[in-house]
């Protein structure tokens, strides 16, 4: 749940004392689902006298609105919200709370502004003909270290004299001071953090904000130096359901210290911008103390939870890991046509998210993982062979030059195939990095066969189609003119497999796709390893042939030969599609490392 401090100085009128309010509302975004959102108010009787009845009012931004409403009667006129209380829920004692809650759409759940609780300031502020103060200065930043900032910044000025001020780094205030400085610790390393200040006069009434100072962090280690070899494992968002995978994990298998990079999958593409995929796993959900990264459990009311909150935590034990957020992906890749008919305000729409101020600290960049551009995926893409160079250089101008700017790209190396649609090449110059999807050439998707292992390096004798292999693609892609150190080479810590196999060698026939743990066809090294054992070994990777299931993966010693092959192309690193499918000891991360050195 993300807390939304409500800003007095946008409340209008003028309130009874707050000895008389006796009573505070707080406002909680609960949900977050792109085109609609969760949200709770709860109503507290902090005075000593019973209270009968219960108004709550507020302002949402245009274009958001309540859809449903439930222990609240909720009335609107325009963009002003007033939700009653019911007939069982009004008395409120000394101390009491009652909380109710609605669904609503739109984009703007997580603002609002005017509130006032029975006619007063909803945080119980207020006094008849009392101004609120001034805003401060704007915060200057003085010593910066790897985990806390030193702030000052002028005073306000109040007709009746300032009491304190509130710090916030972002939304989220993080402390109350009566001095006009306040250092903020247990910040991550080479992280950034925004701040403003709000001054309280002694009414208690807040005025508004100062003007923002974003901050940087020290340390965190620069990422790859010139020459060092990037490695990159994507995180799946729905794997701490199944799964049963988490950011601990990560750390637990040694391969947090390995990786330089996290890419976290995935956000969504919708209505033109980039919106949350499973805001509950990635905002949400309640980790205990056993299942943190640090062994400190959730608590009901702290502002975030859920994936961030513990990738922020891994952050903070591994400072040189940069972590971005990747959007689109196999299913959620049918919306970038739409976004990119205006390209200027889909990048914005994503800078805005990924550096939200809930999370902020935790996002180095964004990866666009478009499946694919002007061609075919799950659908089908006519946008013109431009549309992957217009893309990537609206978002580098909207993030700039030092956020971290990447994309997933095909392997297709056929003739006239994906890599031929799209303007590759003319795109490179704006990203950081491809990340080469040099896998899944082959499956059971053909459920006849033949089989073929589905993430060959080179071609070789009876490959059902030859350009359908990692080289082939890394070669095209060079000869465009993308420079080497720009590609990385894809990785699959998983296995695809047929059933109805009689033959051991590449080639057979079969009936359909192999049973999976998770679905058919597909199933994770860790699983496969002892289950169907390498039989042998084929342009560079693995197979197995076991009973009638046949299958190909790869396996510590042929990843040690592709990332030979990485080096010696003089590659910028490797990227593994996903963390979750390694061993509980990390031995295919371990390889990856050890082979790039």
């Amino acid at each position: 749940m993300a807390a939304v401090a409500i800003p007095l100085a946008a409340m209008v009128g003028l309130a009874s004392p707050a000895q008389a309010a006796g009573a505070t509302a707080t406002y909680q975004q609960t949900g977050d689902w792109g085109t609609g959102f969760g949200g709770k108010w709860t109503v507290k009787n902090t005075g000593t006298a019973p209270i009968s009845s219960w108004t709550i009012s507020w302002d949402f931004p245009a274009g958001t609105t309540v859809t449903s409403a439930w222990d609240a009667d909720v009335t609107n006129s325009g963009t002003t919200w007033t939700a009653k209380n019911k007939s069982y829920n009004g008395s409120l004692a000394p101390g009491a709370s009652v909380s109710f809650g609605f669904n609503g759409s739109g984009s703007g759940g997580g603002t609002v502004t005017n509130c006032t609780l029975n006619g007063d300031p909803c945080d119980g502020g207020g006094v008849p003909g009392d101004n609120p103060p001034s805003a401060p200065g704007t915060p200057s930043a003085g010593t910066i270290t790897d985990t806390s900032v030193a702030l000052s910044w002028t005073a306000a000025t109040d007709d009746k004299g300032i009491k304190n001020y509130d710090v916030y780094r972002g939304s989220s205030k993080v402390a109350t001071v009566t001095d006009t400085t306040y250092t903020d610790t247990g910040l991550n390393a080479g992280s950034t953090y925004t701040y403003s200040v709000r001054a309280r006069d002694t009414a208690d009434q807040v005025g508004p904000a100062s003007g923002s100072r974003t901050v940087t962090t020290t340390g965190g280690g620069p990422g790859p130096g010139p020459g060092d070899k990037i490695k990159m494992g994507y995180f799946t968002e729905w794997g701490v359901y199944q799964r049963n995978y988490h950011a601990k994990n990560l750390d637990t298998s040694g391969a947090a210290a390995k990786l330089t990079h996290i890419n976290y999958a995935f956000g969504n593409v919708q209505n033109g911008r980039c919106t949350m995929g499973d805001s509950f796993a990635a905002i949400d959900k309640n980790y205990t103390a056993g299942q943190s990264v640090d062994g400190v459990g959730d608590t009901w009311d702290q502002p975030l939870r859920g994936n961030f909150n513990q990738l922020l935590k891994l952050k903070k034990k591994h400072p040189h890991l940069k972590i971005l957020w990747s959007f689109g992906g196999w299913t959620w890749s049918g919306g970038f046509g739409q976004a990119m008919q205006n390209p200027a305000a889909f990048a914005k729409s994503c800078y805005d998210l990924v550096y939200d101020p809930r999370w902020q600290g935790l996002f180095d960049g964004i990866d666009l993982d478009w499946e694919y551009p002007n061609a075919c995926g799950l659908s089908c893409d006519t946008s013109g062979p431009a549309v992957m160079r217009e893309m990537m250089q609206a978002f580098r101008a909207e993030f700039g030059p030092d956020k971290l700017l990447t994309a997933a790209i095909t392997a297709d190396a056929s003739g006239g195939g994906k890599i031929d649609k799209a303007d590759y090449a003319g795109a490179a110059q704006y990203v950081d990095w491809y990340n080469v999807m040099t896998y899944d050439f082959f499956g059971a998707w053909d459920a006849q066969g033949p089989t073929a292992p589905h993430s060959p390096l080179t071609s070789y004798a009876g490959i059902p189609i030859p350009e359908f292999n990692s080289d082939s693609a890394i070669q095209k892609l060079k000869g465009m003119g993308i420079p080497s150190e720009k590609l990385l080479l894809g990785i699959g810590f998983y296995g695809r497999g047929w059933t109805g196999v009689t033959q051991t060698e590449p080639g057979g026939s079969a009936t359909g796709p192999a049973p999976g743990k998770y679905e058919q066809g597909i199933d994770d090294y860790k699983e496969l390893k002892n289950r169907c054992p390498v039989s042998g070994t084929v342009a560079g990777t693995a197979y197995a042939h076991c009973g009638q299931q046949w299958w190909s993966y790869d396996t510590p010693q042929t990843i040690a030969g592709k990332m030979t092959y990485a080096k010696n192309q003089n590659l910028g690193g490797a990227f593994i599609w996903e963390m979750s499918g390694d061993t509980a000891n990390g031995e295919l991360m371990t390889a990856v490392h050890n082979g790039l050195g």
